[in-house]
């Protein structure tokens, strides 16, 4: 079966000062992948600006925008037509012996391999007296202690709007208990590779039909690698397995590999941006 998604992205930003010139990277396409195919996109501004598109470090598609124009307000608009191919998380043969996949992960070989997923950074650095807050029970599998590990999180946080920012250290989101998806996710990640599993940081759309929590900007959960499966998504803000309702944009280590709007502004003053997101779902 396959799912149709209209996505429509917008962004609104107002300056204090006159800007006199501006750049924006955006992270906001679609992937395509073994279960999403991008049928159509496009991104417009208020602005006249040139575009042009790369692929980052990590293979995933930005778009840039510029403009030389002189302005105190620049809007932008993308929407996406996404057609997602339905697909099962546990569509897999689970290891009779855990030990062998624990003795996998734990290998030199895997370690060499996915040393960039087990890397510990500034927003998934676990405080040393927090490393034991969450530990793998090794007589179950790597998978159920992720599911463990999925549920876990969602119980000990609390969704809250506006308590968190972006650099919110690890420390505070842990003993404060509120924030939004990506402290959700971060605090999954740090935990996840504390017990050595290579884990992603995803940024993406998150069809809320269904009641799933989310707010008026992207999506973000993990993706951790399970021996014999693969990777496979874990979304703790919502206590569910990524399937037919995740859209993938991209991974990278944390949030800052995956900011959807990074941009340069010549100007003086504040400003003040807003962020709108709409997933409408089809069935095929």
């Amino acid at each position: 079966m396959y799912t149709e998604y209209a996505i429509t992205y917008c962004a609104q930003n107002e300056y204090e000062s006159l800007v006199k010139g501006a750049f924006w990277q955006f992270s906001i396409v679609p992937e395509e992948n073994g279960t999403q195919e991008l049928l159509e996109w496009k991104i417009t501004s208020n602005l006249p600006c040139t575009q042009n598109e790369s692929v980052n470090g990590l293979g995933f598609r930005t778009v840039h925008a510029q403009t030389k124009e002189k302005f105190t307000q620049a809007n932008f608009k993308a929407s996406f037509l996404v057609l997602k191919k339905s697909s099962n998380p546990f569509d897999f043969i689970p290891n009779p012996n855990p030990k062998m996949d624990y003795d996998a992960v734990e290998s030199l070989t895997f370690k060499t391999e996915h040393e960039t997923y087990l890397r510990k950074t500034r927003y998934t650095h676990l405080p040393n007296d927090f490393n034991t807050i969450f530990s793998f029970d090794r007589k179950k599998s790597i998978f159920e202690n992720l599911l463990d590990l999925n549920h876990w999180v969602f119980v000990h946080l609390f969704f809250k709007v506006g308590v968190t920012q972006v650099d919110t250290p690890l420390r505070e989101i842990i003993e404060k208990r509120h924030g939004v998806c990506q402290d959700f996710t971060h605090l999954f990640l740090a935990i996840a590779r504390e017990n050595h599993i290579a884990v992603r940081y995803v940024s993406g759309y998150l069809h809320q039909g269904n009641g799933y929590f989310g707010d008026s900007q992207m999506h973000a959960w993990a993706e951790a690698y399970v021996p014999r499966a693969g990777w496979i998504g874990f979304d703790p803000t919502n206590d569910i397995l990524v399937a037919d309702n995740h859209i993938k944009v991209c991974h990278g280590l944390d949030y800052s590999d995956c900011s959807p709007l990074k941009g340069v502004i010549y100007s003086e003053g504040g400003n003040t941006t807003s962020h709108s997101i709409e997933v409408k779902a089809s069935q095929q």
